[in-house]
């Protein structure tokens, strides 16, 4: 198969349903060779199956792709590390890395468990930083042999981790995590010859179709184009994953439907400086006005509502 892709090795992290299928199957159709990463459990973490990961992989087969399944816990040390060895000796490297999977745990803070937290944490956190890790040792290995990387990393934040949104704070400050570790990882593989992006996608699956507000949109666009259909987030995760993005690295980047921005992310605002300490009782007479001139906060979709 032939397409912006073609010959690329590309490995997704929670490629068995939802999004992370969608990227899978564009990738493939766009001529990557594809490791589908997935443990098969549910939406909060329990259980486990190999089932979704196969049959992906016999969607993209049965159209003239090339995949294979994968197993391994992407959150785990070493399942991270055996994931990316797997994809180098089936297809002799890694070109792009797609860290996808998730779980959600959505509690009130005064709710949460210390197992909500924690489980939350490691999927989207840490299944984030091993295998970008361990596909990292690759590309710097490869470089000090004097090859050339098209290294591609793109990280799954949130629009809950970019704005917030209530009941979703362990969700929320591991996404913020993400997008943070993509902006500092651009910065310390660029050496290396390769790039680091997030997405910040809005989309229905698993984890929200079940709620009002998922099933409010999925009857309003029941047919035609719905513009939180998964699949309309795969074709900018598949332009990342490309060589073309190879001037773009440490962005973030807002996706639903037909709809693409670029979140600007933190940066300094209405200042001012003594050039000498503070007296506690002093702020009172400046941080509200700062707080006055700065910026309006913004909703979840990163916007300032309308009055």
């Amino acid at each position: 198969m032939s397409g912006i892709c073609e010959g690329r090795v590309v490995v997704i992290t929670g490629a068995g349903r939802g999004m992370g299928r969608s990227h899978a199957l564009e990738f493939a159709r766009q001529g990557a060779k594809v490791v589908v990463n997935d443990l098969g459990v549910a939406m909060d973490g329990e259980g486990g199956s190999s089932a979704p990961a196969d049959e992906v992989v016999e969607e993209i087969r049965a159209f003239g792709g090339e995949a294979v399944a994968d197993s391994n816990d992407a959150s785990d040390w070493d399942g991270a590390r055996s994931l990316i060895a797997h994809a180098v000796e089936t297809f002799g490297t890694i070109d792009t890395l797609v860290n996808n999977a998730g779980i959600l745990r959505d509690r009130m803070l005064v709710n949460m468990t210390e197992s909500d937290w924690d489980a939350v944490s490691r999927v989207h956190l840490k299944g984030t930083f091993a295998p970008t890790r361990w596909a990292a040792v690759h590309w710097r290995e490869r470089a000090k042999a004097g090859q050339q990387n098209e290294g591609r990393v793109i990280c799954t934040s949130s629009a809950t981790g970019l704005y917030g949104n209530a009941g979703q704070i362990n969700y929320g400050a591991a996404k913020a995590g993400i997008a943070a570790f993509a902006v500092i990882a651009a910065i310390e593989l660029a050496r290396y010859g390769v790039t680091v992006n997030a997405i910040a996608p809005m989309a229905l699956t698993r984890m929200n179709e079940d709620l009002p507000f998922g099933q409010e949109v999925t009857s309003r666009f029941a047919e035609g184009f719905s513009p939180l259909a998964a699949d309309n987030v795969s074709p900018l995760v598949v332009w990342l994953g490309s060589t073309a993005s190879r001037d773009v690295t440490g962005r973030i980047f807002n996706v639903h439907g037909g709809y693409i921005s670029v979140a600007e992310g933190w940066r300094a605002g209405p200042s001012v400086n003594k050039k000498a300490r503070w007296d506690p009782e002093e702020l009172s007479g400046v941080i509200p006005d700062l707080v006055a001139k700065a910026g309006p906060t913004t909703d979840i979709s990163g916007t300032v509502p309308e009055l």
